[in-house]
Formats: structure tokens, C-alpha cells, sequence
């Protein structure tokens, strides 16, 4: 049988006080909850705290885009610096004010330390509004502002307010989960509907409401599947009218129309640009026919 061995007596001083320390704040606590006068409290605080439990150093965990040094001065800034008078909500709310904060958590380690252990929002897009850019999160908090020259390789939300709808357009893409890798950025057109833009180059708009825009994009994503829509020179993809997509393609000149394979969505061939041909022979005094110059085609397509 192994007899414990008997502890130091700075050792049992310095554990007898941390024990002392806890039970008052503990104690401060309860009679707070229970009403009990705040000067009994604050006399009761104050006199741990003049018996060494002053706070002296803070601890940060968590912290990476959080300026450490704001930490510290929000840390430091208390009423009292007795520990068990230190106002740990408090500190916790002024915390969540910065942008990069999601969750804050305040604790006392007796004897003299504050423990903050912060929890940081990670980058989900950059928002592009009034000519300003802004890094925001994936609930569309704004994080911090952003340089054009040093902008991280994140899709672009633009419009007003367009920053709160992000929340929404995460559970939009969801209908589709392979476009969203090749997502470049959206538009929040008129405060009401998505126009989608891809790496590639196109842009689909997408009609008004939740339902039928995850509807409209789940049935585009599956006509790319099946024809490769994306990445063969298309412009635009419109799918505001319910069960129609019109394709739109480039009008510059010497452009043309992208062919698509067989299938149950192949749209009709748009006509060849060609030259008028030459009037014919004038035999009679009748004025010619008028020659009808070259004029670019009507590219628009509808499946």
C-alpha cells in the first residue's frame, strides 16, 4: 500500500489561496444572481483580490486575423483588476464587436490570469459594393477591407445588400453542388434575383424566388452534364421564363455559333451570315431593287 506523501508547505499555501480565490468568486456570483448588494460583492472582490488574485496576465488562444494587441487592451480594461471582480461577459460582448470574431469564450485561472479563447469567421467571399471591396463570411458578416491589387482568390458578390443574401445563395448552389467549384461570382439583381457568373466566361440568370431559381440552376447544371453548355463560347444563359433557356452568344464580328450535340435540348441552327447576293440584270426602265447591306444575325437562340 502506497502512502501519499505529504505536499510542501508552499505548495499547499499557494493551493489553499487559488481553493480561497474560486469560492469568492464563486461566492460573488451567487450573491450577484441572488441580489444581494453589489457593495458586499465588490468589498468581498476587492479583498481576494489585494490577497494576490490580481490579474496580471491574459492568455489568448484562437486569435490569427484579431489584432492581439486589442485583445489585451479590452483584456486589461476592467473596473477592478481584483480577478474575481473581472467582468467576463462583458469582456466577451466587446470582443464579439470585431468583424473576425464568431464566438468568444472569458475565463479566470487563478491566480492572475484571463483566459480568452476566441473562435475566428472564415472568409467566404469578397463583396464588391459602391465601388468598395470587402471580405465577408459565409453569413455575409464583413471581415475586413480589401486592396484590388491583392485580392484573394474568392468569388465576387456584387450589389446592395447584396452581402446578406449570401447566406441564401450558399443554400442556392446547393441544388447544384458540381457548378460551385467553378463559380467566379454573383450579381444580386433588383434586390430579388441571382445572375451567376463562371470561370468560363458565362453568365446564367436565374428567375425570382428560392424554389424556382434551385429549380432552374439543378436543371441547367444537368443539360452542362449532358451537352457541355459551359466553356463553348456562349454569353449568356437566361432562365428567368419558367421552361425556357435562351442562349445568347457573342455579337462581335467573326464569331460563331458554338454547336451543341444531338440530343432532346439541341436548339435550332441559327442561319449563316452570308453576302446579298448581286442584283440581277436591269433589262427594262423599272427602278433596281434595292441592294440590303450586311447586317450581323440574330444570334438568340431558345432550347
Amino acid at each position: 500500500m502506497v502512502e501519499s506523501l505529504p505536499l510542501p508547505d508552499a505548495v499547499r499555501r499557494v493551493s489553499w489561496w487559488i481553493l480561497a480565490g474560486m469560492v469568492a468568486a464563486l461566492v460573488i456570483a451567487v450573491a450577484s444572481a441572488l441580489g444581494v448588494p453589489q457593495l458586499f460583492g465588490r468589498t468581498l472582490g476587492e479583498a481576494v483580490g489585494e490577497s494576490g488574485f490580481t490579474l496580471k496576465h491574459v492568455e489568448i488562444k484562437g486569435a490569427v486575423h484579431v489584432p492581439q494587441l486589442e485583445v489585451y487592451n479590452i483584456a486589461f480594461d476592467q473596473t477592478s483588476a481584483a480577478l474575481p471582480l473581472v467582468d467576463l461577459e462583458g469582456t466577451r460582448q466587446r470582443l464579439l464587436g470585431f468583424g473576425w470574431v464568431k464566438d468568444a469564450r472569458v475565463s479566470r485561472r487563478f491566480p492572475d490570469t484571463l483566459v480568452v479563447d476566441i473562435v475566428e469567421r472564415q472568409p467566404a467571399a469578397i463583396w464588391q459594393n459602391n465601388q468598395r471591396l470587402v471580405l465577408i463570411d459565409n453569413e455575409g458578416v464583413v471581415l475586413q477591407p480589401v486592396q484590388l491589387e491583392a485580392m484573394p482568390d474568392l468569388p465576387l458578390v456584387i450589389g446592395p445588400a447584396a452581402n446578406r443574401q449570401v447566406p441564401g445563395l450558399g443554400k442556392l448552389l446547393e441544388a447544384a453542388p458540381q457548378l460551385k467549384p467553378i463559380m467566379a461570382g454573383a450579381s444580386w439583381i433588383g434586390a430579388r434575383r441571382w445572375d451567376i457568373r463562371f470561370q468560363s466566361g458565362e453568365t446564367i440568370a436565374l428567375p425570382e424566388g428560392d424554389a424556382a431559381a434551385a429549380k432552374a440552376l439543378a436543371h441547367f447544371a444537368r443539360l452542362d452534364q449532358a451537352t457541355q453548355l459551359l466553356g463553348r463560347g456562349f454569353v449568356r444563359f437566361d432562365m428567368r421564363i419558367p421552361g425556357k433557356l435562351i442562349v445568347r452568344v457573342s455579337a462581335e464580328p467573326g464569331s460563331s455559333v458554338p454547336s451543341i450535340a444531338p440530343g432532346e435540348h439541341e436548339p435550332a441552327a441559327a442561319p449563316a451570315a452570308t453576302e446579298p447576293a448581286p442584283p440581277p440584270p436591269v433589262h427594262h426602265k423599272a427602278p433596281p431593287p434595292p441592294v440590303v447591306p450586311s447586317t450581323p444575325i440574330d444570334t438568340s437562340k431558345t432550347i
